[in-house]
């Protein structure tokens, strides 16, 4: 392409020419053990342990690494620099990695063919969206989506404008947080499974939050998808 000639992609690790991830790079991106989005221990697959299980809460987490570079470099030339380019590739990456490595998330989209399962963005405030120009998890989660051949559905609205999440403490993230989402246009949820997907996994305040609507609303499992943790 010519604006590949004129402004050629950059790997966000090393800086060399001809993609934002390289292959000695992508090699950099540590996955670690999954963790239980309740407790936050060790969890094969990510999945919630059963001592851990709540009504309204997450059934898993999935992260594509931790955060840190130079997958914290590309989240953030995403977010901040707006280099829309770069959600393709994070989908790519963790496409690659699901066909590679065949997670239990992967499993469990498989059993009924996809046909219930939803990826849904975890949602911004109306003005900071309009500030950036678009949502970078709504963003990947339609890349995603696509690729994997799942329905994509922007189903919730973030009404309360809240604080950055940035710098709080996990009980302010909490209350900062709390009964800030809800369901646009009181959509059915009935029966569906959710893949909820947002750029980083923190204390999970926030996804927690997300679910506890979505599950709520009728939604029978929702497992969380981020690019970090």
């Amino acid at each position: 392409m010519l604006l590949d000639l004129i402004f050629p992609k950059k790997c966000v690790g090393c800086k060399g020419i001809g993609s934002f991830f390289c292959d000695s790079c992508i090699q950099e991106i540590r996955q670690k053990e999954l963790i239980c989005p309740s407790c936050r221990r060790a969890s094969i697959g990510g999945v919630v342990h059963p001592v851990c299980q709540r009504k309204y809460g997450l059934d898993g987490l999935w992260s594509l690494g931790l955060y840190e570079k130079p997958l914290k470099t590309a989240i953030q030339k995403l977010k901040y620099k707006r280099v829309k380019l770069l959600a393709e590739d994070l989908v790519n990456l963790t496409v690659d990695y699901w066909a590679r490595n065949q997670p239990f998330l992967l499993d469990e989209i498989k059993k009924d063919r996809g046909e219930s399962w939803v990826v849904v963005p975890v949602p911004l405030h109306k003005s900071r969206e309009n500030w950036r120009g678009f949502n970078q998890s709504a963003l990947f989660g339609q890349i995603l989506a696509e690729r994997i051949g799942l329905k994509y559905q922007n189903v919730l609205v973030k009404a309360k404008n809240t604080k950055p999440q940035v710098g709080l403490e996990a009980h302010e993230r909490r209350e900062n947080i709390k009964s800030a989402f809800s369901l646009s246009n009181l959509q059915t949820l009935s029966s569906k499974n959710i893949i909820l997907v947002d750029d980083v996994w923190t204390t999970g305040a926030t996804m927690k939050e997300c679910c506890f609507v979505l599950k709520r609303s009728g939604a029978k499992r929702v497992w969380g998808l981020t690019l970090a943790r």
